[in-house]
């Protein structure tokens, strides 16, 4: 893309979104670390301030706009806290999107729209012990009881999984055939109050501390048919479907926390005297940072295009994959290069720079690993 795809309308949808993190969402980041923990009322404010949804139609709950307004919030949150970013995007481009194409009306209204004014908070029920990356392989298990569904299985690492209302969630409704292990697989919206279901414990990591983790354990957990998402035995294309917008998402906002952590980088260097002169001015960590600014460049126009395409309706499976392996990358090496540049001071724990090292580092797991992306590529390209 030669030019800017923002338009002023977008400008000043960016002002809006950036002085509302300035004032309730920046300030507080080292205390929520620390907590191990944000906020719910940071959902409430991003709904009540018609900041999700903002890609949706109005009919459906959104603001309306095209898909660029979408990546000016992604871009806002995620130049402060890749935690936060993942959290929100959960809502907005994970659990809320298959409701959106799949769903009938009347789950719209019931957790869509909610969700989109910030009353409900969701979360995308995906990986399981045992299933990680390959969703054919998943256990839970959903079986007909009457005119009722009675799930059991358990699911981890899912996000938001200790504060969500609702989980829209893969299971399995029937047999695997030998040569097709996706098919039996269909969707659900779970509610997280039903009988059976518990937040089996909260997952601590080394990163992402403030976004909460959950592994969930379901018992017999009776639900209506009415949970029931989009058509029986679907729902291994469905959950395909919400990965290409998940893993756009995670490359938008992973990109603005490379831009973010190189400015601090290049910043530091300006400033931090060293043997009588700035440390920018010594050769060997200048060429490391303009090196790392050509690369953040250059895959930042690679996930423009992706979006690019996405706004256009196009269903740009290998652009995605492209780009969610290369911003896992490069967020993984800008981050390194941030700290080595603060020396002892980037390893500090109250650090903004430590802090978004650790918290970068998902970008190469979550939403399909590196491998993952690397052999859908093979694929496309047909290497395997």
């Amino acid at each position: 893309m030669t030019t800017t795809p923002f338009t002023p309308e977008h400008d000043l949808l960016r002002s809006s979104i950036r002085a509302w993190v300035e004032a309730e969402i920046e300030p507080h980041l080292g205390e929520w670390e620390r907590d191990g923990f944000f906020p719910d009322q940071v959902f409430h404010r991003a709904g009540e301030l018609g900041f999700f949804g903002l890609n949706v139609a109005v009919e459906d709950g959104g603001q309306g706009g095209d898909y660029w307004a979408h990546v000016v919030f992604l871009e806002e949150i995620g130049r402060v806290s890749q935690a936060i970013a993942t959290a929100l995007a959960v809502q907005t481009d994970m659990c809320t999107p298959p409701i959106l194409q799949f769903g009938t009306e009347e789950q719209k209204e019931r957790y869509l729209k909610p969700a989109l004014r910030g009353e409900l908070i969701g979360a995308i029920g995906i990986t399981e012990p045992d299933a990680g990356s390959d969703v054919a392989a998943i256990r839970t298990r959903a079986v007909r009881d009457g005119d009722d569904w009675v799930i059991s299985g358990s699911k981890t690492f899912i996000t938001n999984g200790v504060r969500a209302d609702f989980v829209t969630m893969v299971v399995r409704t029937g047999p695997a055939e030998q040569e097709a292990p996706w098919s039996g697989i269909s969707m659900f919206i779970v509610d997280t109050d039903l009988a059976g279901f518990e937040v089996s414990r909260s997952l601590p990591k080394a990163g992402l501390k403030m976004s909460d983790t959950a592994l969930l354990y379901l018992d017999e957990v009776r639900v209506p048919e009415s949970a029931l998402l989009g058509v029986e035995g679907e729902g291994f294309s469905q959950i395909m479907w919400e990965l290409q917008g998940e893993r756009l998402a995670v490359a938008v906002y992973g990109l603005a926390g490379c831009r973010a952590v190189l400015d601090r980088a290049i910043g530091y260097a300006r400033e931090r005297h060293a043997f009588g002169r700035p440390i920018g001015d010594f050769q060997a960590l200048a060429h490391r940072l303009a090196q790392v600014a050509t690369e953040v460049e250059s895959v930042g126009a690679l996930v423009y295009e992706a979006c690019d395409l996405w706004n256009r309706g196009v269903y740009a499976t290998e652009e995605i994959a492209m780009a969610k392996l290369a911003i896992g990358q490069l967020a993984a090496l800008v981050s390194d290069e941030a700290v080595q540049t603060f020396g002892g001071y980037g390893l500090a724990e109250e650090s903004a720079v430590a802090r978004e090292w650790l918290a970068m580092r998902i970008g190469r797991i979550g939403a399909g690993t590196d491998e993952v992306q690397r052999e859908i590529l093979a694929k496309i390209l047909e290497l395997s």
